[in-house]
Protein backbone atom coordinates (compact mmCIF):
# COMPACT_ATOMS: atom_id res chain seq x y z
CA UNK A 1 0.00 0.00 0.00
CA UNK A 2 2.92 2.48 0.44
CA UNK A 3 3.70 2.05 -3.18
CA UNK A 4 0.22 3.75 -3.64
CA UNK A 5 0.45 5.93 -1.38
CA UNK A 6 0.56 10.12 -2.13
CA UNK A 7 4.25 10.63 -0.09
CA UNK A 8 5.71 7.27 -2.19
CA UNK A 9 5.06 9.67 -5.44
CA UNK A 10 6.85 13.01 -4.37
CA UNK A 11 9.19 13.38 -7.16
CA UNK A 12 12.65 13.16 -6.21
CA UNK A 13 15.69 16.15 -7.19
CA UNK A 14 16.25 15.72 -10.67
CA UNK A 15 12.75 14.16 -11.80
CA UNK A 16 11.82 15.56 -15.50
CA UNK A 17 8.03 17.02 -15.31
CA UNK A 18 7.66 15.83 -18.77
CA UNK A 19 7.36 12.45 -17.87
CA UNK A 20 4.04 12.93 -16.54
CA UNK A 21 2.24 13.92 -19.39
CA UNK A 22 3.02 10.21 -20.98
CA UNK A 23 1.52 8.88 -17.62
CA UNK A 24 -1.67 10.78 -17.45
CA UNK A 25 -2.03 10.18 -21.64
CA UNK A 26 -1.61 6.27 -20.85
CA UNK A 27 -4.46 6.81 -18.50
CA UNK A 28 -6.80 9.31 -20.77
CA UNK A 29 -6.27 7.32 -24.15
CA UNK A 30 -7.37 3.99 -22.33
CA UNK A 31 -10.31 5.42 -20.35
CA UNK A 32 -11.18 7.50 -23.57
CA UNK A 33 -12.45 4.24 -25.00
CA UNK A 34 -16.00 5.18 -24.13
CA UNK A 35 -16.05 7.45 -27.53
CA UNK A 36 -15.92 4.47 -29.12
CA UNK A 37 -18.13 1.87 -27.70
CA UNK A 38 -21.08 2.89 -30.70
CA UNK A 39 -19.10 -0.18 -32.64
CA UNK A 40 -20.62 -2.79 -30.19
CA UNK A 41 -23.90 -1.40 -30.22
CA UNK A 42 -24.57 -3.74 -33.69
CA UNK A 43 -22.92 -6.92 -32.74
CA UNK A 44 -24.44 -6.56 -29.03
CA UNK A 45 -27.71 -6.92 -31.19
CA UNK A 46 -27.17 -10.14 -32.76
CA UNK A 47 -25.18 -12.35 -29.84
CA UNK A 48 -28.37 -14.62 -30.90
CA UNK A 49 -29.44 -14.39 -33.93
CA UNK A 50 -25.71 -14.65 -35.55
CA UNK A 51 -26.00 -12.71 -38.79
CA UNK A 52 -29.89 -11.07 -37.64
CA UNK A 53 -31.87 -10.33 -34.40
CA UNK A 54 -33.36 -12.85 -33.66
CA UNK A 55 -36.35 -12.98 -30.41
CA UNK A 56 -34.62 -12.48 -27.42
CA UNK A 57 -31.87 -10.20 -28.65
CA UNK A 58 -31.04 -6.99 -26.98
CA UNK A 59 -31.76 -4.17 -29.37
CA UNK A 60 -29.66 -0.97 -29.77
CA UNK A 61 -31.38 1.51 -27.29
CA UNK A 62 -31.12 -1.32 -24.77
CA UNK A 63 -27.33 -1.22 -25.78
CA UNK A 64 -26.77 2.26 -25.47
CA UNK A 65 -27.60 2.42 -22.09
CA UNK A 66 -24.31 1.54 -21.32
CA UNK A 67 -22.35 4.21 -23.11
CA UNK A 68 -25.28 6.43 -20.80
CA UNK A 69 -24.51 5.16 -17.60
CA UNK A 70 -20.91 5.24 -18.22
CA UNK A 71 -20.70 9.15 -18.86
CA UNK A 72 -23.37 9.70 -16.40
CA UNK A 73 -21.19 7.80 -13.56
CA UNK A 74 -18.18 9.12 -15.11
CA UNK A 75 -19.15 12.82 -13.88
CA UNK A 76 -20.83 11.29 -10.74
CA UNK A 77 -17.99 9.70 -9.53
CA UNK A 78 -15.53 12.58 -10.64
CA UNK A 79 -17.42 14.43 -7.68
CA UNK A 80 -18.23 12.40 -5.69
CA UNK A 81 -14.42 10.96 -5.45
CA UNK A 82 -12.67 14.21 -5.84
CA UNK A 83 -11.73 14.81 -2.32
CA UNK A 84 -10.39 11.21 -2.33
CA UNK A 85 -8.25 11.98 -5.51
CA UNK A 86 -6.36 15.19 -3.94
CA UNK A 87 -5.76 13.30 -0.35
CA UNK A 88 -4.56 9.91 -1.87
CA UNK A 89 -2.63 11.19 -4.71
CA UNK A 90 -2.74 10.69 -8.64
CA UNK A 91 -1.09 6.76 -8.31
CA UNK A 92 -3.88 5.44 -5.97
CA UNK A 93 -6.27 7.38 -8.22
CA UNK A 94 -4.41 5.36 -11.68
CA UNK A 95 -4.94 1.98 -9.93
CA UNK A 96 -8.28 2.36 -8.81
CA UNK A 97 -9.45 3.90 -12.16
CA UNK A 98 -7.80 0.50 -14.18
CA UNK A 99 -9.17 -1.67 -11.46
CA UNK A 100 -12.79 -0.04 -11.95
CA UNK A 101 -12.38 -0.06 -15.94
CA UNK A 102 -11.10 -2.84 -16.74
CA UNK A 103 -12.89 -5.23 -14.30
CA UNK A 104 -15.78 -3.54 -15.68
CA UNK A 105 -15.02 -4.71 -18.96
CA UNK A 106 -14.31 -8.45 -17.63
CA UNK A 107 -18.11 -8.06 -15.75
CA UNK A 108 -19.54 -6.83 -19.32
CA UNK A 109 -17.31 -9.47 -21.02
CA UNK A 110 -19.13 -12.05 -18.43
CA UNK A 111 -22.76 -10.76 -18.87
CA UNK A 112 -22.07 -10.63 -22.70
CA UNK A 113 -21.18 -14.72 -22.29
CA UNK A 114 -24.48 -15.22 -19.87
CA UNK A 115 -26.53 -12.94 -22.23
CA UNK A 116 -27.39 -10.54 -19.46
CA UNK A 117 -28.04 -7.32 -20.28
CA UNK A 118 -28.08 -5.93 -17.08
CA UNK A 119 -24.45 -7.14 -16.08
CA UNK A 120 -23.26 -5.42 -19.14
CA UNK A 121 -24.93 -2.36 -17.98
CA UNK A 122 -23.70 -2.49 -14.68
CA UNK A 123 -20.16 -3.83 -15.84
CA UNK A 124 -19.54 -1.20 -18.64
CA UNK A 125 -21.52 1.47 -17.28
CA UNK A 126 -21.40 1.33 -13.80
CA UNK A 127 -18.00 -0.08 -12.10
CA UNK A 128 -16.60 0.94 -15.70
CA UNK A 129 -17.87 4.31 -15.54
CA UNK A 130 -16.51 5.11 -12.38
CA UNK A 131 -13.11 4.01 -13.08
CA UNK A 132 -13.45 6.76 -16.21
CA UNK A 133 -14.32 9.40 -13.50
CA UNK A 134 -11.30 8.73 -11.44
CA UNK A 135 -9.08 7.98 -14.27
CA UNK A 136 -9.96 11.85 -15.59
CA UNK A 137 -9.40 14.03 -13.04
CA UNK A 138 -6.44 12.27 -11.38
CA UNK A 139 -4.21 13.18 -14.13
CA UNK A 140 -5.39 16.41 -14.49
CA UNK A 141 -5.18 17.47 -10.96
CA UNK A 142 -1.48 16.42 -11.38
CA UNK A 143 0.05 18.42 -14.48
CA UNK A 144 -1.66 21.42 -13.18
CA UNK A 145 0.53 21.18 -10.24
CA UNK A 146 3.13 20.82 -12.49
CA UNK A 147 2.68 23.23 -15.03
CA UNK A 148 2.37 26.44 -13.14
CA UNK A 149 3.58 27.86 -15.93
CA UNK A 150 1.45 26.92 -19.01
CA UNK A 151 -1.20 25.03 -17.42
CA UNK A 152 -3.67 25.08 -20.55
CA UNK A 153 -1.25 23.21 -22.40
CA UNK A 154 -0.54 20.15 -19.94
CA UNK A 155 -4.18 19.60 -19.63
CA UNK A 156 -4.68 19.97 -22.85
CA UNK A 157 -2.36 17.12 -23.54
CA UNK A 158 -3.99 14.70 -21.18
CA UNK A 159 -7.28 15.62 -22.24
CA UNK A 160 -6.54 15.29 -25.74
CA UNK A 161 -5.76 11.71 -25.09
CA UNK A 162 -9.07 11.24 -23.87
CA UNK A 163 -10.92 12.74 -26.66
CA UNK A 164 -8.33 10.52 -28.97
CA UNK A 165 -9.23 7.16 -27.40
CA UNK A 166 -11.69 6.18 -29.83
CA UNK A 167 -9.51 6.61 -32.81
CA UNK A 168 -7.38 3.51 -30.87
CA UNK A 169 -10.47 1.62 -29.31
CA UNK A 170 -12.55 1.58 -32.37
CA UNK A 171 -10.05 -0.09 -35.15
CA UNK A 172 -9.07 -2.25 -31.90
CA UNK A 173 -12.26 -3.31 -31.02
CA UNK A 174 -13.31 -3.84 -34.95
CA UNK A 175 -10.05 -5.98 -35.29
CA UNK A 176 -10.68 -8.10 -32.30
CA UNK A 177 -14.42 -8.81 -32.78
CA UNK A 178 -13.51 -10.29 -36.77
CA UNK A 179 -10.27 -12.44 -35.08
CA UNK A 180 -12.30 -13.66 -32.36
CA UNK A 181 -16.01 -13.98 -34.46
CA UNK A 182 -15.46 -17.66 -35.80
CA UNK A 183 -14.92 -18.73 -31.73
CA UNK A 184 -17.38 -16.55 -30.60
CA UNK A 185 -20.52 -15.15 -31.00
CA UNK A 186 -19.44 -11.68 -32.77
CA UNK A 187 -16.44 -12.04 -30.71
CA UNK A 188 -17.94 -9.61 -28.03
CA UNK A 189 -16.90 -11.51 -25.05
CA UNK A 190 -13.32 -12.32 -25.62
CA UNK A 191 -12.71 -8.70 -27.25
CA UNK A 192 -13.80 -7.11 -24.05
CA UNK A 193 -11.37 -9.61 -22.19
CA UNK A 194 -8.29 -8.93 -24.64
CA UNK A 195 -9.25 -4.82 -24.02
CA UNK A 196 -8.76 -5.52 -20.27
CA UNK A 197 -5.83 -6.94 -20.40
CA UNK A 198 -4.31 -4.48 -23.31
CA UNK A 199 -5.95 -1.17 -21.37
CA UNK A 200 -4.46 -2.97 -17.82
CA UNK A 201 -1.03 -2.82 -18.89
CA UNK A 202 -0.89 0.69 -20.51
CA UNK A 203 -2.79 2.36 -17.23
CA UNK A 204 -0.28 0.34 -14.78
CA UNK A 205 2.71 1.97 -16.63
CA UNK A 206 0.96 5.36 -16.32
CA UNK A 207 0.39 4.83 -12.60
CA UNK A 208 3.82 3.14 -11.92
CA UNK A 209 5.57 6.62 -14.12
CA UNK A 210 3.58 9.29 -12.43
CA UNK A 211 5.13 11.79 -9.84
CA UNK A 212 3.64 14.83 -7.92
CA UNK A 213 5.87 17.72 -7.18
CA UNK A 214 7.80 18.28 -3.54
CA UNK A 215 6.13 20.97 -1.62
CA UNK A 216 7.04 24.88 -3.23
CA UNK A 217 8.67 23.29 -6.05
CA UNK A 218 9.07 25.57 -9.06
CA UNK A 219 10.07 25.11 -12.72
CA UNK A 220 13.30 26.11 -13.58
CA UNK A 221 13.51 29.44 -14.25
CA UNK A 222 9.95 29.97 -13.54
CA UNK A 223 9.27 33.31 -11.20
CA UNK A 224 5.87 33.22 -10.17
CA UNK A 225 4.58 37.16 -10.98
CA UNK A 226 4.60 39.17 -7.41
CA UNK A 227 0.99 40.65 -8.60
CA UNK A 228 -1.55 38.31 -9.68
CA UNK A 229 -3.21 38.60 -12.89
CA UNK A 230 -7.05 39.85 -12.47
CA UNK A 231 -8.21 36.37 -12.41
CA UNK A 232 -5.59 34.46 -11.06
CA UNK A 233 -5.35 33.80 -7.76
CA UNK A 234 -2.52 33.11 -5.87
CA UNK A 235 -4.26 31.86 -3.18
CA UNK A 236 -6.27 28.89 -2.60
CA UNK A 237 -10.02 27.79 -2.09
CA UNK A 238 -11.02 24.27 -0.74
CA UNK A 239 -13.22 22.34 -2.98
CA UNK A 240 -16.35 23.12 0.27
CA UNK A 241 -15.96 26.94 -0.36
CA UNK A 242 -15.58 26.73 -4.21
CA UNK A 243 -18.58 25.01 -4.58
CA UNK A 244 -20.80 27.54 -2.86
CA UNK A 245 -19.11 31.09 -5.07
CA UNK A 246 -20.84 32.46 -8.09
CA UNK A 247 -17.81 31.60 -9.74
CA UNK A 248 -18.39 27.92 -9.59
CA UNK A 249 -21.75 28.25 -10.90
CA UNK A 250 -20.91 30.53 -13.74
CA UNK A 251 -18.06 28.12 -14.91
CA UNK A 252 -20.80 24.88 -14.57
CA UNK A 253 -23.47 26.26 -16.84
CA UNK A 254 -20.04 27.84 -18.98
CA UNK A 255 -19.14 24.25 -19.83
CA UNK A 256 -22.14 22.59 -19.70
CA UNK A 257 -23.39 25.41 -22.61
CA UNK A 258 -20.44 24.98 -24.64
CA UNK A 259 -20.87 20.93 -24.20
CA UNK A 260 -24.16 20.82 -25.12
CA UNK A 261 -23.99 22.44 -28.31
CA UNK A 262 -20.55 20.72 -29.77
CA UNK A 263 -22.25 17.08 -28.57
CA UNK A 264 -25.36 17.58 -29.83
CA UNK A 265 -24.00 17.80 -33.05
CA UNK A 266 -21.08 14.73 -32.47
CA UNK A 267 -23.98 12.14 -31.51
CA UNK A 268 -25.89 13.22 -35.28
CA UNK A 269 -22.97 14.21 -37.05
CA UNK A 270 -23.30 11.12 -39.75
CA UNK A 271 -26.74 10.99 -40.34
CA UNK A 272 -26.94 14.86 -40.01
CA UNK A 273 -24.70 15.17 -43.03
CA UNK A 274 -26.42 12.27 -44.89
CA UNK A 275 -29.26 14.05 -44.45
CA UNK A 276 -28.25 17.37 -45.30
CA UNK A 277 -25.59 16.50 -48.58
CA UNK A 278 -27.23 13.02 -49.38
CA UNK A 279 -24.08 11.55 -49.09
CA UNK A 280 -23.06 7.83 -48.67
CA UNK A 281 -22.80 6.23 -45.18
CA UNK A 282 -19.24 5.59 -45.93
CA UNK A 283 -19.16 9.28 -46.08
CA UNK A 284 -20.81 10.48 -43.32
CA UNK A 285 -18.45 7.70 -41.32
CA UNK A 286 -15.46 9.62 -42.64
CA UNK A 287 -17.43 13.18 -41.67
CA UNK A 288 -17.33 11.54 -38.11
CA UNK A 289 -13.54 10.59 -38.34
CA UNK A 290 -12.53 14.45 -39.19
CA UNK A 291 -14.72 15.74 -36.65
CA UNK A 292 -13.15 13.26 -34.32
CA UNK A 293 -9.75 14.04 -35.40
CA UNK A 294 -10.34 18.38 -34.81
CA UNK A 295 -11.94 17.33 -31.23
CA UNK A 296 -8.63 15.39 -30.45
CA UNK A 297 -6.12 18.71 -31.71
CA UNK A 298 -8.59 21.11 -30.19
CA UNK A 299 -8.02 20.49 -27.05
CA UNK A 300 -4.20 20.66 -27.22
CA UNK A 301 -4.21 23.64 -29.67
CA UNK A 302 -7.02 25.98 -27.85
CA UNK A 303 -6.11 24.80 -24.56
CA UNK A 304 -2.40 25.98 -25.07
CA UNK A 305 -3.50 29.22 -26.70
CA UNK A 306 -5.22 29.71 -23.50
CA UNK A 307 -2.48 30.00 -21.86
CA UNK A 308 -1.36 32.88 -24.04
CA UNK A 309 -4.76 35.09 -23.93
CA UNK A 310 -6.27 33.79 -20.73
CA UNK A 311 -9.01 31.64 -20.25
CA UNK A 312 -11.65 34.59 -20.14
CA UNK A 313 -10.60 35.63 -23.24
CA UNK A 314 -10.42 32.15 -25.12
CA UNK A 315 -13.48 31.36 -23.83
CA UNK A 316 -15.54 33.97 -25.34
CA UNK A 317 -13.88 33.09 -28.75
CA UNK A 318 -15.49 29.73 -28.24
CA UNK A 319 -18.60 31.25 -27.74
CA UNK A 320 -18.87 34.06 -30.29
CA UNK A 321 -17.12 32.45 -33.19
CA UNK A 322 -18.61 29.50 -32.55
CA UNK A 323 -22.64 30.85 -32.48
CA UNK A 324 -21.71 32.86 -35.68
CA UNK A 325 -20.42 29.58 -37.68
CA UNK A 326 -23.23 27.79 -36.03
CA UNK A 327 -25.56 30.38 -37.68
CA UNK A 328 -23.85 29.99 -41.12
CA UNK A 329 -24.39 26.39 -41.27
CA UNK A 330 -27.72 26.60 -42.82
CA UNK A 331 -26.77 28.92 -45.55
CA UNK A 332 -23.88 26.74 -46.04
CA UNK A 333 -25.73 23.52 -46.28
CA UNK A 334 -28.31 25.77 -48.81
CA UNK A 335 -25.25 26.50 -50.93
CA UNK A 336 -24.71 22.62 -51.15
CA UNK A 337 -20.84 23.07 -50.40
CA UNK A 338 -20.03 19.94 -48.68
CA UNK A 339 -16.08 21.32 -48.01
CA UNK A 340 -17.24 24.53 -46.75
CA UNK A 341 -19.49 22.21 -44.33
CA UNK A 342 -17.10 19.98 -42.89
CA UNK A 343 -14.44 22.93 -42.49
CA UNK A 344 -17.15 24.96 -40.08
CA UNK A 345 -18.25 21.82 -38.10
CA UNK A 346 -14.57 20.73 -37.57
CA UNK A 347 -13.38 24.49 -36.40
CA UNK A 348 -16.81 24.07 -34.12
CA UNK A 349 -16.07 20.82 -32.89
CA UNK A 350 -12.15 21.95 -32.19
CA UNK A 351 -13.74 24.29 -29.77
CA UNK A 352 -15.76 21.60 -28.23
CA UNK A 353 -12.73 19.88 -27.46
CA UNK A 354 -10.89 23.32 -26.59
CA UNK A 355 -13.44 23.99 -24.08
CA UNK A 356 -13.02 20.87 -21.90
CA UNK A 357 -9.42 21.14 -22.11
CA UNK A 358 -9.45 24.70 -20.70
CA UNK A 359 -11.64 24.48 -17.36
CA UNK A 360 -9.18 22.77 -15.46
CA UNK A 361 -6.60 25.66 -16.31
CA UNK A 362 -9.94 28.26 -15.87
CA UNK A 363 -10.66 26.33 -12.16
CA UNK A 364 -6.94 26.53 -11.40
CA UNK A 365 -6.74 30.55 -12.33
CA UNK A 366 -9.86 31.23 -9.89
CA UNK A 367 -9.50 28.55 -7.14
CA UNK A 368 -5.43 27.90 -6.73
CA UNK A 369 -4.10 24.32 -7.08
CA UNK A 370 -4.49 22.91 -3.46
CA UNK A 371 -8.23 21.28 -4.39
CA UNK A 372 -8.28 21.66 -8.24
CA UNK A 373 -8.84 17.99 -8.85
CA UNK A 374 -12.07 18.02 -6.51
CA UNK A 375 -13.70 21.22 -7.86
CA UNK A 376 -12.46 20.16 -11.29
CA UNK A 377 -14.79 16.66 -10.21
CA UNK A 378 -17.65 18.47 -8.94
CA UNK A 379 -17.65 20.52 -12.33
CA UNK A 380 -17.95 17.60 -14.66
CA UNK A 381 -21.43 17.02 -13.46
CA UNK A 382 -22.25 20.02 -16.10
CA UNK A 383 -20.85 17.19 -18.37
CA UNK A 384 -23.24 14.73 -17.60
CA UNK A 385 -25.97 17.41 -17.99
CA UNK A 386 -24.79 18.53 -21.34
CA UNK A 387 -25.10 14.38 -22.77
CA UNK A 388 -28.60 14.63 -22.05
CA UNK A 389 -29.58 18.28 -22.89
CA UNK A 390 -27.42 18.29 -26.69
CA UNK A 391 -28.23 15.01 -28.11
CA UNK A 392 -32.19 15.32 -26.77
CA UNK A 393 -32.61 18.66 -28.45
CA UNK A 394 -30.82 17.82 -31.88
CA UNK A 395 -32.26 14.79 -32.14
CA UNK A 396 -36.08 15.08 -31.19
CA UNK A 397 -36.34 18.79 -33.09
CA UNK A 398 -34.98 17.17 -36.43
CA UNK A 399 -37.09 14.34 -36.05
CA UNK A 400 -40.36 16.40 -34.82
CA UNK A 401 -39.34 18.20 -38.10
CA UNK A 402 -38.88 15.23 -40.46
CA UNK A 403 -42.49 13.86 -39.18
CA UNK A 404 -43.99 17.28 -39.80
CA UNK A 405 -42.87 16.86 -43.48
CA UNK A 406 -39.77 19.12 -43.55
CA UNK A 407 -36.85 17.93 -46.00
CA UNK A 408 -34.50 16.24 -44.59
CA UNK A 409 -31.69 18.65 -45.93
CA UNK A 410 -33.78 21.15 -43.89
CA UNK A 411 -34.41 19.54 -40.57
CA UNK A 412 -31.69 20.45 -38.84
CA UNK A 413 -31.72 24.32 -39.44
CA UNK A 414 -33.82 25.49 -36.04
CA UNK A 415 -31.40 23.15 -33.96
CA UNK A 416 -28.66 24.34 -35.59
CA UNK A 417 -29.99 28.20 -34.61
CA UNK A 418 -30.62 26.83 -31.35
CA UNK A 419 -27.05 25.89 -30.87
CA UNK A 420 -26.10 29.14 -31.81
CA UNK A 421 -28.71 30.75 -28.59
CA UNK A 422 -26.74 28.51 -26.34
CA UNK A 423 -23.31 29.54 -27.40
CA UNK A 424 -24.57 33.55 -26.89
CA UNK A 425 -25.82 32.14 -23.67
CA UNK A 426 -22.82 31.05 -22.11
CA UNK A 427 -20.53 34.29 -23.50
CA UNK A 428 -22.92 35.93 -20.93
CA UNK A 429 -22.01 33.25 -18.08
CA UNK A 430 -18.25 33.47 -18.82
CA UNK A 431 -18.27 37.41 -19.40
CA UNK A 432 -20.02 37.75 -15.66
CA UNK A 433 -16.91 35.68 -14.35
CA UNK A 434 -15.07 37.80 -11.77
CA UNK A 435 -12.15 36.76 -9.16
CA UNK A 436 -13.16 34.77 -5.95
CA UNK A 437 -13.69 37.03 -2.91
CA UNK A 438 -11.10 37.11 -0.85
CA UNK A 439 -13.63 35.57 1.94
CA UNK A 440 -13.15 31.88 0.44
CA UNK A 441 -9.63 31.52 0.50
CA UNK A 442 -7.74 29.41 2.42
CA UNK A 443 -5.30 30.81 5.72
CA UNK A 444 -2.75 28.06 4.27
CA UNK A 445 -3.25 25.85 1.32
CA UNK A 446 -2.38 22.54 2.05
CA UNK A 447 0.26 21.61 -0.46
CA UNK A 448 1.46 17.97 -0.02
Amino acid sequence: MNFLSRESTVAPPGYSRWMVPPAAIAVHMCIGQVYGFSVFNVPLTKLLGGDASVAGDWTIPQVGWAYQIALIMLGLSAAVFGKWVERNGPRMTMVASAACFCGGLLLAALGVKLHLLWLVLFGYGFVGGIGMGLGYIGPVSTLVKWFPDRPGMATGMAIMGFGGGALVGSPLATELMTHFRPVSSQGVAPTFLTMAAIYAVFMSFGAWLVKVPAANWKPEGYVPPVKAQTLVTTASVGVDQAWKTPQFWLLWMVLCLNVSAGIGILGQASLMFQDMFGVSVAVGAGFVGVLSLFNMGGRFIWSSVSDLTGRKVVYCIYFLLGAALYASLAFVQNTGQKMVFVAVTAVIISMYGGGFATIPAYLRDLFGTAQVGAIHGRLITAWSAAAVIGPTLINYISTANKKAGMPAAEAYNSTLYLMTGLLLLGCVCNLLVRPVDPKHHQPTPPEK
